[in-house]
């Protein structure tokens, strides 16, 4: 599993940064969070295919985060997609999309369904929870946390060779369910199972100032994605625009104990001085990393 970040600057696109678009890889599926403008233009350029991706989890609704909607939406079709796309975002993104594409005559060959969420709720998407909090943005704005499946423990071999069990296909049949029978005698597959390892904690936010929301989507997560727009000197004008210096992302990762904190929706203004937000954010929490466009992260929980 891993995040592959498309897009990584902040308000418009630079020659060094595209709009907001991140990708989350897995070997099961492919979510996009944002879909800033020319977001299927830097697939060109990645592994990721517009026709695989499930599910696109929208934070807010400026125009940097999803004017690369109807595009990708198009060529998913052009490109074969024949499976369902399942798009979750704020109130107004129905509206806007079926406008958009009733306007343009855009031809889908496959179901799409439009979820506007609202801060508390919770899904169930292709094996994960995902939950939905609200942040403090100058527009409504929200954040998503994703937790996997607690994974059962690794097999104990050497207790099951103690018993006279040979590997084989029981050893797959343990591993799936709650009891097997061996030479006419009944067993608790837990008991011949390692501690189990808790499922992946994630947490994506949106444009933001530090808020309580942010914490709370953010608690003991394996990685945060956090905004970092500016440098600490510009706090004051980041909180009159809504958005978070690096510093201050990085004190919400330390109060919520999260292990790593990766930056983005950065601002064109610090070209050839990037660098220094993942400076100010390491004075505060050492984990954190200033994220480029084409950049992968292996998601180690």
């Amino acid at each position: 599993m891993e995040f592959y970040f498309l897009g990584t600057g902040a308000g418009m696109p630079s020659k060094q940064r595209n709009v907001s678009s991140i990708a989350l890889l897995h070997p099961k599926m492919t979510w996009l969070f944002d879909c800033g403008e020319a977001t299927q233009h830097q697939m060109l350029h990645s592994p990721i295919k517009p026709r695989k991706v499930s599910t696109i989890f929208i934070t807010h609704l400026h125009g940097d985060h999803i004017f690369g909607l109807p595009g990708f939406i198009s060529t998913r079709a052009a490109l074969e997609g024949t499976t369902r796309l399942t798009i979750y975002g704020p109130k107004g993104l129905r509206e806007w999309l079926e406008a958009t594409l009733r306007v343009t005559g855009t031809y889908l060959r496959y179901p799409l369904d439009i979820i506007e969420v609202e801060a508390g709720q919770t899904y169930q998407q292709e094996g994960f929870r995902v939950t939905v909090e609200a942040l403090e943005h100058r527009f409504l704005a929200y954040g998503y946390r994703i937790e996997g499946e607690e994974e059962k423990g690794a097999l104990l071999v050497e207790a099951l060779q103690e018993l006279g069990i040979p590997s084989g296909p029981l050893y797959r049949r343990i591993k799936q369910d709650s009891m097997f029978v061996f030479d006419g005698v009944e067993y608790q597959s837990a008991d011949f199972l390692g501690t189990p390892k808790p499922g992946v904690k994630l947490a994506i936010l949106g444009d933001t100032i530090p808020c309580a929301g942010s914490i709370r989507l953010a608690q003991e997560v394996d990685v945060l994605v956090h905004e970092a727009t500016f440098a600490d000197s510009e706090e004051d004008h980041a909180g009159r625009f809504g958005h978070s210096t690096a510093r201050q992302a990085a004190e919400i990762a330390r109060q919520a104990q999260a292990k790593k904190l990766l930056l983005t929706h950065i601002s064109a203004r610090y070209v050839d001085q990037e660098q220094r937000l993942e400076a100010e954010a390491r004075e505060v929490f050492q984990e954190s990393y200033l994220m480029m466009d084409h950049q992968s992260v292996v998601i180690k929980g």
